[in-house]
C-alpha cells in the first residue's frame, strides 16, 4: 500500500470510527462528490467492516450543476427534489446516520447569475429542513469530513501545476484531520480531551454576553439562557458517539438570537453554494441584520439574508485561538469545514438546540424563550484574526479578557491552561478512541 493509500485507509478508519461511532447494523447515508470516489470506496469498506447493515452512496456532479445553470427555464432555480428530501428525512428519523465527504469547488457558480445563484439556495434550504431536523438536533450521528479534487485544488493553489496543487491540498487535509499522526485515533482523543476543557471552562464562568473589538469590528453579542459549550465528541439521541466535523478545533455556544448589537467584519471570504463573498460587513440591532454590506457577492448575501425571519439573526457562536493547526497552515481553504476552524466564526440561521441545557427535550416555543434562533439556513462565517479581542462579559456586568489578538487569555491562571484540566474535569474520550487505544 503506498504512503497516500495507507493516508486515505486512515482517513476513511478515522471518519467511521471517530466521525460517525457508527454502530453496528446502522445504515449510512453517504454524500461524496464523483472526484471523491476512491475516498468514498474506502468510506464504505469502513463501514461495512464496523458491521453497517447498508451503505447508501449519493454522487455529486458538478458539471451537471452547471448545466442547470447554461439550459434550464427560470422556474427550474425554484424546484427541488422534495421527494429526495422526505426519504432522506424517513431514513434519519429510522436511525441511519449521515456522512459528508465535502469539496465544493469555490468558484463553480462565480459566473452564473447571483439572483438564480441565491433562488436555488434558498428553495433548496426550506426544502430540507424536515430532513435537516434530526440531524441538527442530533437525534442520529452524523459528521462532515474533506476530499481534495482538481478543481478546489485549484483554487487553494493556484500558481501550482495540476497535479502539485492536488497533492498539497490532499497533505494540507491529512495534517488538519490528525491523519498524520502515528495513530491518529489517540491524538483526536488528547485533542477532544483539551477542547472539552475549553467548554468546561467556559461552562464554569457562566458568561451572559461576548464583545469583540477589532478593525471593522466593535460588536456585543448577549448567549442564551441556560446556554451550553459544545465541542469535539458529542453524544447523539440514538447513544451513538461521534464528532461532527472532521477536522475541528472550535468550542461553541448559542448567541441570543434578539442580543447582538454593534458591526462585526469578516476576516475571510464566504463561499456558499458555489458563490463567493468578500469583505462582509454586517451590522445588527437588537439581534437581528439591518445593515450588509461586501465587496463582492452582496446579491448572494442579501438573499441568504432574506431566506426567511430567522435568517437574519445568529444561530451559533463559535471560538477558534489563531494558532490552531489551519490557521498555522497559512492556507485559505475557501471551504467552512476548514476556514471555520482557522478562525472565531459566527452563524446566521438555525440554532443546535444541544447548546441549551436540557435542549433536547424542549419544544420550539421553549426553545426560542430561552434565546434560540429558528431558520432553514445555518451559514458559518469567519470573524476571528490576530487583531480581534474579545472580553466575556458577567451576569453582573463586568469584563473579562477571554481572547487577546487572536489567542485565548493567558491571564486566567497562572500556567496560562483551564482550571478544569488541572482538576480532571475533562471529559472522557470517544469510546472509539479509548477502544484504539488500548489495542
Amino acid at each position: 500500500m503506498t504512503d497516500f493509500s495507507a493516508k486515505l485507509d486512515k482517513l476513511a478508519e478515522a471518519a467511521i470510527q471517530v466521525g460517525l461511532g457508527l454502530k453496528s447494523g446502522q445504515e449510512l447515508l453517504l454524500f461524496a462528490p464523483i472526484d471523491a470516489l476512491p475516498l468514498a470506496r474506502k468510506v464504505t469498506e469502513h463501514a461495512y467492516r464496523a458491521g453497517a447493515s447498508l451503505v447508501t452512496p449519493f454522487y455529486i456532479d458538478d458539471d451537471s450543476v452547471l448545466l442547470r445553470y447554461r439550459h434550464a427555464p427560470d422556474d427550474s432555480f425554484d424546484a427541488v427534489p422534495k421527494w429526495l428530501y422526505d426519504g432522506m428525512g424517513k431514513a434519519y428519523r429510522s436511525g441511519a446516520a449521515r456522512l459528508h465527504i465535502m469539496s465544493d469547488n469555490p468558484s463553480l457558480l462565480a459566473k452564473e447569475d447571483p439572483v438564480k445563484v441565491g433562488r436555488s439556495m434558498a428553495a433548496r434550504a426550506k426544502a430540507a429542513q424536515p430532513m435537516m431536523e434530526p440531524i441538527m438536533r442530533w437525534d442520529v450521528n452524523w459528521s462532515i469530513i474533506a476530499a481534495a479534487t482538481p478543481t478546489w485544488a485549484a483554487v487553494v493553489f493556484p500558481h501550482e501545476q495540476p497535479d502539485a496543487a492536488l497533492a498539497k491540498l490532499w497533505d494540507a487535509i491529512f495534517a488538519a484531520t490528525r491523519i498524520d499522526e502515528n495513530d491518529a485515533v489517540e491524538n483526536w482523543s488528547r485533542h477532544a480531551a483539551s477542547l472539552r476543557s475549553r467548554a468546561d471552562h467556559l461552562d464554569d464562568k457562566r458568561y451572559s454576553a461576548l464583545h469583540y473589538r477589532g478593525p471593522g469590528t466593535d460588536f456585543r453579542l448577549g448567549l442564551a439562557d441556560d446556554h451550553i459549550w459544545k465541542c469535539a465528541g458529542n453524544t447523539a439521541g440514538n447513544g451513538a458517539r461521534f464528532v461532527a466535523n472532521m477536522p475541528t478545533e472550535e468550542i461553541f455556544t448559542m448567541p441570543h438570537k434578539d442580543r447582538a448589537d454593534g458591526w462585526v467584519a469578516a476576516s475571510m471570504p464566504l463561499s456558499h453554494g458555489g458563490a463567493l463573498i468578500e469583505g462582509m460587513r454586517l451590522r445588527f440591532e437588537g439581534g437581528r441584520v439591518v445593515e450588509a454590506r461586501a465587496d463582492k457577492g452582496l446579491p448572494v448575501l442579501e438573499k441568504i439574508l432574506d431566506t426567511d425571519p430567522g435568517s437574519r439573526h445568529l444561530g451559533e457562536v463559535a471560538l477558534v485561538p489563531v494558532s490552531s493547526p489551519i490557521s498555522r497552515s497559512g492556507l485559505l481553504f475557501y471551504n467552512p469545514l476548514f476556514d471555520e476552524n482557522a478562525s472565531c466564526h459566527l452563524a446566521l440561521g438555525q440554532s443546535i438546540p444541544m447548546n441549551l441545557r436540557d435542549g433536547a427535550t424542549l419544544s420550539q416555543d421553549q426553545q426560542a424563550a430561552k434565546g434560540a434562533n429558528h431558520s432553514v439556513i445555518h451559514v458559518d462565517w469567519m470573524i476571528g484574526s490576530n487583531r480581534i479581542d474579545i472580553d466575556g462579559i458577567t451576569s453582573a456586568g463586568a469584563a473579562e479578557p477571554l481572547m487577546r489578538a487572536g489567542e485565548w487569555d493567558r491571564g486566567r491562571d497562572r500556567n496560562g491552561t483551564c482550571p478544569s484540566l488541572r482538576t480532571g474535569r475533562a471529559e472522557l474520550p470517544h469510546p472509539a478512541l479509548r477502544l484504539k487505544s488500548a489495542r
